[in-house]
């Protein structure tokens, strides 16, 4: 069937391999690509540049996919849908979330959302870069609320976050407590740097509706929260983290927090999705199980 070999198309595009695409599909990989060679000669048109070491899109091909993506998505969401008149929901889950939001949000309700849906398997890709949802194959993302795209539907998952500067108390001692946050510009910071863009971000305080934001130095910049944290707790410089991840610290008295006042919260984890005329249900009950939690930790 056509739609098959779509789906194929857009599961190469996904892996950037013939040899990966088809292992999910269930398929040889031989068989595969005389499908795709099929569905190239019939639209008369290269969809993939093929190499002995990778598998690209070429520009037709891009633009195809691109027109194809939400199509497809339709026709699972139709056949969910007409899963949904038979019993409980099913298929694959697929979902892009950032390294913060696994032992923030997810890890602590893996076990009872497989267990209250036995026919729904759950596929996460952490990664901390935006991610275009439909070329990609995913039913939807979890970002924080400043990060998301204008055209996403976005439901809140999590109440809001807030963000700490801290440092070791032996580093306070050696080098004094900043009074001001643009004191910072004279300490050692821990910095974080967005894995797909490269930049490093930059501090964000406000005030009595003063807002600003500063780019910090300092010896140790990385793309890991649990890197930031370890280097911090060494006495290597302060850092901004979230408070869920240093509240414990905070107490035994390993870490001291500065200049709360800067620091309120922000808005937390959001789920984002294209907008559909209907919700796919095995999306629909996921956000309903993160809600339900989130109502449970108010």
């Amino acid at each position: 069937m056509l739609n098959d070999t779509l789906k194929a198309f857009a599961c190469i595009a996904r892996h950037t391999s013939f040899t990966r695409a088809a292992a999910e599909l269930e398929v040889s990989p031989s068989a595969l690509s005389q499908s795709i060679s099929q569905l190239e000669a019939r639209l008369e048109t290269r969809l993939l540049h093929r190499t002995t070491r990778r598998v690209g899109l070429t520009e037709a091909g891009r633009e195809f996919l691109q027109r194809i993506a939400p199509a497809l998505a339709e026709i699972d969401e139709a056949v969910e849908q007409l899963h949904r008149h038979g019993g409980s929901p099913s298929g694959t889950l697929r979902l892009t979330l950032p390294r913060i939001a696994g032992p923030q949000l997810l890890e602590p309700l893996l076990g009872d959302f497989a267990r209250a849906h036995p026919r729904i398997n759950l596929e996460l890709l952490v990664e901390d870069t935006l991610t275009d949802l439909v070329s990609r194959g995913f039913d939807a993302g979890i970002r924080l609320g400043e990060a998301l795209e204008q055209d996403m539907v976005a439901v809140p998952v999590s109440g809001p976050l807030r963000w700490l500067l801290v440092a070791n108390p032996k580093y306070l001692a050696r080098r004094g407590a900043p009074g001001h946050p643009r004191e910072l510009l004279q300490h050692d910071c821990v910095r974080y740097r967005y894995t797909g863009s490269g930049v490093v971000e930059r501090w964000e305080f406000e005030r009595r509706g003063h807002r600003f934001d500063i780019a910090v130095d300092g010896p140790v910049t990385t793309n890991d929260n649990d890197l930031m944290l370890r280097a911090v707790l060494d006495g290597l410089g302060i850092g901004l983290l979230l408070e869920q991840t240093v509240c414990e610290h905070l107490e035994s008295g390993r870490l001291q927090s500065l200049l709360e006042c800067w620091c309120p919260p922000s808005p937390g984890f959001y789920l984002y999705y294209p907008s559909r005329r209907h919700l796919p249900a095995k999306l629909r009950v996921f956000i309903d199980f993160l809600r339900q939690r989130e109502r449970k930790l108010r």
